[in-house]
């Protein structure tokens, strides 16, 4: 059975098969039949799809297969890489959270990169005239707000307005396993939440594509060919370790588990030790009394400019705390540290995707309360996305 799944064949009736294809999904020969295989690693499932055609790759530091990054492997296996598009934080995956990224030649192989972060938020016509076939491999990590889902969107939609077809080389999702929190209102839409999806949603970004298009999400009225490349030996409660840090400030397992609690804290005024040996997993502030344990933020690379720069922050260190899906307690304790009206600044709403949640915090509700508050939307939610799956729960 071809592994290379078309929406135009599969969108309407795969919730049908989808347990026959998954069983049937061939491994391969030179891996082990048990261990997790991303796209990336089936290239036998790929490479005749590339052949003859110019390629656009949006990678970036996480498009490894194996020790060798996506781009490097391609040229290797002869095939004609035309440019390379890179998401927040660059191609290389070193630039601050938010930073400009400017358009440049990369200095290994000499291919023109052009920035999906900033203004340009997808390619331009002009940068798809010459392109056969546009390629999105990244590592996500599950969270609505984490903006590489965002960068498939636009692409999404510049790929259907020139008819150049998407292909989507998926990744597990280290977060899989949840589906919590406040869904997005479409008020709240923005390059932090486009998707009217719960905060932590259970897709892989394949998955997420599929429903993207599904759901009718795109702007675009030209039909996108999408074709996706699922993980082998995966299901949504498979605990996958990142090989590659996904970006700078989520180093390593404890802070992507972290980081749908955490994350939230940048719509505040707490830091989540940007700056420090251990982002997303200290929080703090600069006031002695929010907690016993200290850290110090300084300038560092993806973090140029951290919050609270030079000054020591007491709070609390979450590095051996047991962190599964979305943790409320962390967000309402440090607002009990400093009930006033500066908590908050507009940022929390659109990493929220509500408005709702602020007021709740500020209204004294308990966790439990707020949580009861999503279950509708989350049981709605469930329900459309089972039509969406390529891996079992």
């Amino acid at each position: 059975m071809n592994t290379a799944i078309t929406n135009k064949h599969w969108v309407l009736f795969y919730g049908l098969i989808s347990a026959f294809f998954l069983i049937t999904l061939p491994v391969q020969a030179n891996f082990s039949s048990s261990r997790v295989q991303v796209a990336a690693e089936r290239p036998a499932a790929y490479l005749p799809l590339l052949t003859g055609k110019r390629l656009g790759l949006v990678v970036n530091a996480s498009s490894r297969v194996a020790d060798q990054h996506l781009v490097d492997f391609l040229l290797a296996q002869g095939q004609q890489v035309s440019v390379i598009f890179a998401p927040e934080h660059g191609f290389r995956g070193t630039a601050d959270a938010g930073a400009h990224i400017s358009n440049s030649k990369d200095t290994q192989t000499g291919l023109p990169v052009v920035s999906l972060y900033g203004a340009n938020k997808q390619p331009s016509p002009e940068q798809l005239q010459e392109i056969d076939l546009l390629i999105f491999d990244v590592q996500d990590v599950g969270v609505r707000y984490y903006t590489y889902i965002s960068t498939l969107h636009y692409l999404m939609e510049a790929a259907a307005e020139t008819g150049v077809p998407l292909l989507v080389l998926d990744r597990p999702n280290p977060n899989g396993a949840y589906i919590d929190g406040p869904t997005l209102e479409p008020e709240y839409r923005s390059f932090v939440g486009m998707h009217a999806i719960p905060l932590l949603h259970g897709l892989t970004v394949a998955e997420l594509a599929r429903m993207i298009v599904g759901e009718g999400w795109l702007q675009s009225k030209k039909p996108l060919d999408l074709t996706v490349i699922p993980v082998n030996n995966y299901t949504h409660q498979t605990a996958y370790s990142l090989p590659v840090r996904p970006s700078p400030n989520l180093p390593n397992d404890q802070a992507i588990a972290l980081y749908p609690s955490l994350g939230l804290f940048e719509g505040t005024i707490v830091s989540v030790g940007r700056g420090t040996p251990t982002p997303f997993q200290v929080i703090g502030l600069p006031s002695p009394d929010a907690g016993l344990f200290s850290f110090l933020p300084l300038s560092r690379p993806g973090a140029s400019a951290p919050p609270y720069q030079g000054q020591v922050c007491y709070g609390y260190d979450l590095r051996s705390r047991s962190a599964q899906g979305l943790n409320l307690s962390y967000l309402l304790e440090m607002y009990q540290h400093h009930p006033s009206g500066d908590f908050f600044n507009p940022f929390f709403q659109k990493l929220a995707g509500t408005r709702q949640l602020q007021e709740q915090i500020r209204s004294g509700w308990s966790e439990a309360q707020i949580r009861e508050s999503w279950q509708a939307d989350l049981l709605a939610y469930q329900h459309m996305r089972k039509a969406y799956l390529l891996y079992p729960d």
